[in-house]
């Protein structure tokens, strides 16, 4: 990751307009030296101070406070030295000075460092200034409008300074608006998790309770199996069984509603080698079923759980919108994986449908497209209503299926 951010800093990009930085600070100087000082000994003073801070700009962004130094140690005695043999640089030549205080300001934290460079920098000034009186003629001495130039670029490394400041504040509010988002997303999931808990509690205090009524007076009956008809006894305890499975699945939802990480079932969840049983308990409450099940080997839990449910949600369609009707169940291989086929005859005599939300076939078509399967439902030309589910096995998904 370092490395791509150094290749990202410092790639084609960022060369290219460093590259063209330079040509602009030293331009300014190299046309402004012919009216400055047109001797051959200017242009290479010139040439040597171009190409020594030339070079030291291109390292400006990894090295601060040493290219500045660089730079200004050059200048200093490039002007000391052409001082010493009658030559004048043009006042321009200082230009990339500032560029390298701007640096210092924008990049360079502050702290011992920066104030020891700066020192340094005061140190160099004076020495050149020492020695630019000690070696030079009255005439190129430095004066009143060395200090003009160099008064303005403490300037360059105020408006380097703010540049700085500006970019750490968007920093700081860009890492303010990702801990409001993260804060806000825990909110939501804090609350659909005291919504989960507050279904879950409505759940138990309805359902469980009266199911659990349901169960306790079932075993009382069976309890008293003597007292009853013999055609009443099967009902009983096909009663009780069925409340006992209902509840257990209730505790299992319950526990899924209470908490993400509570989700595992403490039950095995039923699959196709428990269609049978579930087959002969809709017989034993009066159902008529007729079942051809071809179950193919391997089939994966979450296909053969989603197979499961779709044949007890259909069965409990059938018995509550067509009671007394024949149910023909058939489970097969198909070419896309295996397939799912419950047909109920119309109403055996018609009657009044019983109640329902609706809400069956929802759910038997989100557990079937969760596996990529189709689902079809719908009157069939005889009266009668056919569910069909496709689902394919190779790309079943183990945790795509709901418990």
């Amino acid at each position: 990751m370092k490395d791509v951010a150094l290749l990202r800093r410092f790639g084609p990009r960022s060369r290219g307009a460093d590259i063209g930085l330079v040509v602009l600070v030293l331009c300014p100087a190299v046309l402004m030296q012919s009216s400055t000082d047109g001797t051959a000994f200017g242009w290479w003073l010139l040439a040597g101070l171009d190409a020594v801070t030339g070079t030291a700009l291109l390292l400006r962004r990894r090295l601060p406070l040493t290219v500045f130094l660089v730079v200004l140690c050059a200048l200093v005695a490039t002007v000391v030295l052409g001082a010493a043999h009658e030559t004048r640089l043009s006042s321009l030549a200082a230009l990339p000075l500032g560029v390298c205080l701007y640096n210092v300001g924008s990049r360079a934290p502050g702290g011992r460092h920066v104030v020891v460079a700066l020192s340094a920098a005061v140190a160099v000034v004076m020495t050149g200034t020492w020695a630019n009186h000690v070696t030079a003629g009255p005439d190129y001495q430095a004066g009143p409008d060395v200090l003009a130039v160099l008064a303005a670029l403490p300037l360059t490394w105020a408006l380097g300074n703010a540049a700085r400041t500006h970019r750490a504040n968007l920093a700081a509010a860009a890492r303010r608006v990702h801990v409001m988002a993260r804060e806000h997303e825990l909110r939501e999931h804090q609350a659909a998790q005291q919504e989960r808990i507050r279904i879950a509690g409505e759940m138990h205090d309805v359902v469980a309770h009266s199911l659990t009524l349901l169960v306790v007076r079932a075993e009382t009956l069976r309890a008293r199996g003597g007292e009853l008809p013999d055609w009443a006894r099967p009902e009983v305890d096909a009663l009780a069984t069925a409340g006992r499975q209902a509840g257990g699945e209730l505790r299992d939802l319950l526990r899924v509603l209470r908490g993400p990480e509570d989700a595992a079932p403490l039950r095995p969840m039923p699959g196709l080698g428990e269609l049978p049983e579930l087959l002969d308990r809709g017989r034993a409450a009066g159902a008529r079923i007729d079942a051809r099940l071809t179950v193919p080997e391997g089939l994966p839990r979450p296909v053969q759980l989603t197979v499961y449910r779709t044949v007890q949600e259909a069965l409990t369609n059938a018995r509550r919108h067509a009671p007394g009707a024949r149910v023909r169940v058939t489970v097969r291989p198909d070419a896309d994986g295996v397939r799912c086929d419950v047909e109920n005859e119309p109403a055996d005599p018609p009657g009044e449908a019983s109640w329902g939300a609706g809400l069956g076939l929802v759910g038997m078509r989100e557990r079937v497209e969760a596996l990529g399967g189709r689902l079809r439902a719908g009157t069939t030309a005889g009266g009668g209503y056919l569910v069909s589910a496709t689902l394919p096995v190779g790309g079943a998904d183990p945790d795509a299926a709901r418990v």
